[in-house]
């Protein structure tokens, strides 16, 4: 499947979901080895779900489809270049190649701006908008002990 028919279906896919209620004009597509294997776009008024982006869908698809938690040898095709929670996403879920077509700031321009998460990100946790506080280490260090002990895991 060329690269350019991916992008299309990924760009449907984004007028698809605000057209029927379901979310920003947000779509992806994955692919594998010349097939679609996900795909998904933005859903997350319709679901009251903020974590429903469009890749985030896409890439829970295709996982369900591949049953596999990581998505070797596949590519992602984007309406928008991903945000920082997308973009984590993808890093776990290991894909050969990411293509987007509209850009953060073209996001931002409609509304979907980023920035300030990009931002929070190097600002150190006493100093975030968010306040972050550090509780329960010694115990949590005792699970994660039984974690690293264990013979029979599943690593990634």
């Amino acid at each position: 499947m060329e690269k350019l028919v991916c992008i299309e279906k990924a760009i449907s896919l984004s007028k698809q979901g605000f057209e029927t209620g379901k979310g920003g004009p947000f779509g992806c597509v994955i692919v594998k080895e010349g097939v679609i294997v996900g795909e998904g776009y933005n859903q997350v008024t319709s679901s009251h779900d903020p974590t429903a982006h469009a890749e985030i869908v896409a890439i829970r698809n295709a996982c369900q489809n591949l049953k596999s938690f990581q998505l070797e040898g596949c590519e992602i095709y984007t309406s928008c270049e991903p945000c920082p929670m997308c973009f984590g996403a993808i890093y776990w879920a290991r894909p050969k190649a990411v293509y987007y077509a509209n850009t953060r700031e073209d996001a931002a321009a409609i509304g979907f701006d980023d920035a300030f998460i990009y931002q929070e990100l190097s600002v150190d946790f006493s100093k975030r908008k968010i306040p972050f506080s550090q509780l329960g280490r010694e115990q949590a260090l005792l699970v994660f002990a039984s974690w690293a002990e264990m013979e029979q895991k599943t690593k990634y």
